[in-house]
């Protein structure tokens, strides 16, 4: 057992599949010898040289250009963008290529491609670097997207998605990059698995990347006044784990649903309407949704903290059913 953040977390999974395999590759703005925006990849040109940790000219359409044509080629690149807001200049490149090329060649080629997407609230990084827009890429078939919310979750997520033959977006809330947690094995964790973050009986609390912590913390104190609630952490958003959603509603009978996006359009209306068209009689409730306010991410650190979800609002839903 080894005690690691999530961003080195992440680091080792990329060095330990970049250790076993030359034809991974990893490449972005400034990922070299400064180690990334936010330091993640820190060391790895150092082990692995400059020919597979390259940093790239400031175009996310390259960089999303470059991925899917190594990918289509027999390389495994991982792209990391500085921040998913940016994905917006690298959309065309994604959506319209990467997500169709398998199905449109009818399988005869893969797209092993990881994109590393830093997102998230928080950090006073300002409306253009701050979003939460992992609704887009679920939206889109062909892409599968990852959410990890502890060092755990992050390294074994990280192997899976490298090993995949299928264009892989993996979101990482850059707010918990220093969040220490104990690492108990190196071993991949299959993409479509969540993972019970604690249990309990009277409501589900479902929740993704670092709403995963204010659950658990609501969780903690809903627990004080007698009530037991479940926090789940899908892990994956594409493939979903609707098995152990549904596991858990056979026991509680009630949903909450948290993440950071906007609550317009949010993932978390696709979760909630799938649990309606296959789960509805499970419920006892109405189920709650759970999202950042319908803005812009603030500047202003309180108006931030004001925009933001937090275990607060968490308690009061879960305390709504009675």
């Amino acid at each position: 057992m080894k005690t690691m953040t999530y961003g080195e977390a992440i680091r080792e999974g990329m060095s330990i599949r970049m250790r076993e395999d030359n034809t991974v590759i990893l490449f972005g703005e400034d990922v070299g010898a400064f180690g990334g925006c936010f330091g993640v990849s820190a060391g790895m040109v150092a082990e692995f040289g400059e020919n597979r940790v390259r940093d790239t000219p400031i175009s996310e359409g390259v960089i999303i250009g470059a991925a899917v044509g190594s990918a289509a080629t027999g390389l495994r690149p991982i792209a990391e963008l500085m921040f998913i807001d940016f994905l917006t200049v690298g959309m065309d490149q994604l959506v319209n290529q990467a997500a169709k090329m398998r199905y449109m060649f009818g399988g005869k080629i893969s797209l092993p491609m990881v994109v590393r997407l830093p997102a998230g609230a928080g950090v006073g990084a300002a409306a253009q670097h701050s979003q939460s827009l992992e609704a887009w890429v679920t939206h889109v078939p062909g892409l599968k997207v990852v959410y990890p919310s502890t060092p755990q979750d992050a390294l074994g997520l990280m192997l899976s998605a490298i090993d995949d033959d299928n264009p892989v977006m993996f979101v990482e809330h850059k707010a918990i990059y220093a969040v220490k947690g104990e690492v108990e094995n190196f071993d991949p964790i299959p993409l479509g698995k969540g993972d019970v973050k604690r249990q309990g009986s009277d409501v589900t609390i479902v929740a993704t990347g670092k709403m995963v912590y204010e659950a658990l913390e609501a969780a903690k104190t809903l627990a004080a006044d007698g009530i037991e609630a479940e926090v789940i952490d899908p892990r994956t958003l594409y493939p979903l784990d609707k098995d152990l959603i549904a596991q858990s509603l056979a026991k509680t009978h009630k949903l909450v649903i948290v993440t950071e996006e906007n609550k317009r359009g949010a993932y978390s209306g696709e979760i909630a309407a799938i649990v309606a068209e296959d789960y509805f009689d499970l419920l006892d409730a109405p189920i709650a949704r759970i999202g950042a306010l319908n803005s812009p991410v603030p500047f202003c650190p309180q108006l931030e903290q004001y925009y933001l979800p937090h275990s607060k609002d968490i308690i009061a839903a879960v305390k709504k059913f009675g």
